[in-house]
């Protein structure tokens, strides 16, 4: 029932029905009070320096844009960088220290999806999730890091940063409860909007792919991923974040009559300790030189 919900959810938000387009048209004064008030939080913030570079990777909507891709190629042209997040779905509280510079120190778990891949991935980066950010940047001031990219920050007034933002398409332009957006490009907040094919190129290879391969994943808008899957394969979805148990996979595989589970970065972090046959949907992207320039020229300032 829950899974259904989240899917339906999606729908509404991102391409919706007819019935879902009359619903949200009659949430539309909710929807106003909703941006009032977030312009008003807004207004009243005032950005402070944190003693450290920050970059922000957000978006204005809800559910997946592709930040993590992103984060993991930008925190590569740096010596020391610091990832810092909130860690959704994880299963522990307050800030922890995923990993330091050289090693992990704790499971997935206790970081979350995300913040575990990021430490899988960048061998050189600090990984830090804190629903507090202040406190997660400050952390990594005190290890020692140079830089702090900051994980969905676009909405974060108050940390003086350079705010990225990735655009996502939607057929639904309200924000919540009638729409997906939860921030606007406030009047007078500076945000470099990011369009793919133009900041950015997606490239997606499958590693050790089978004869018969069954997508299961727990990312928000999964459909996302359709432009890159083979023809014809079945997909089993679940809500965003979803820790997986062993017995539900091996189900899968057995009512597909599955040779491997196609999963993303994300969902591998949280299987692979099933010893099953996982082929791999592996999502990188290349950035604009551009990009890049704007970035290191707007961190070696704030070092200055």
């Amino acid at each position: 029932m829950k899974r259904w919900f989240v899917q339906w959810g999606e729908r509404y938000l991102y391409n919706p029905s007819l019935s879902q387009k009359i619903l949200s048209l009659l949430l539309l004064p909710l929807s106003w009070l909703y941006c009032l008030l977030a312009y008003i939080r807004y207004l009243r913030s005032s950005p402070k320096s944190q003693g450290i570079p920050v970059v922000s990777v957000g978006n204005l909507t809800v559910g997946g844009t592709g930040k993590t891709p992103v984060v993991i190629e930008l925190a590569r042209h740096f010596d020391k960088p610091a990832i810092v997040l909130r860690g959704y779905g994880r299963k522990s509280k307050g800030m922890v220290v995923v990993k330091d510079e050289t090693t992990i120190l704790c499971d997935v778990i206790r970081s979350g999806d995300e913040a575990m891949l990021y430490a899988e991935s960048l061998p050189s980066a600090t990984v830090i999730v804190s629903e507090i950010r202040e406190r997660g940047i400050a952390e990594a001031k005190a290890m020692g890091c140079d830089v702090v990219l900051l994980d969905d920050g676009y909405g974060k007034h108050s940390i003086e940063k350079l705010d990225l933002v990735i655009a996502v398409p939607t057929q639904n332009p309200f924000c919540l409860p009638s729409g997906a957006y939860r921030e606007r490009l406030w009047f007078g907040k500076k945000a470099i909007v990011l369009m793919e094919r133009v900041a950015f190129q997606r490239s997606v290879s499958i590693k050790n792919p089978t004869e018969k391969m069954v997508l299961v994943t727990a990312i928000a808008r999964p459909e996302r991923l359709d432009p890159y899957l083979p023809e014809g394969i079945e997909k089993v979805y679940f809500e965003d974040h979803h820790f997986f148990t062993q017995g539900e996979l091996e189900s899968i595989i057995k009512q597909y009559n599955a040779t491997s589970l196609l999963v993303t970065s994300k969902d591998f972090v949280k299987m692979s300790m099933f010893k099953l046959n996982l082929s791999l949907l592996d999502l990188s992207v290349a950035l604009d030189e551009t990009l890049i320039s704007i970035v290191k020229e707007y961190v070696h300032a704030k070092k200055d």
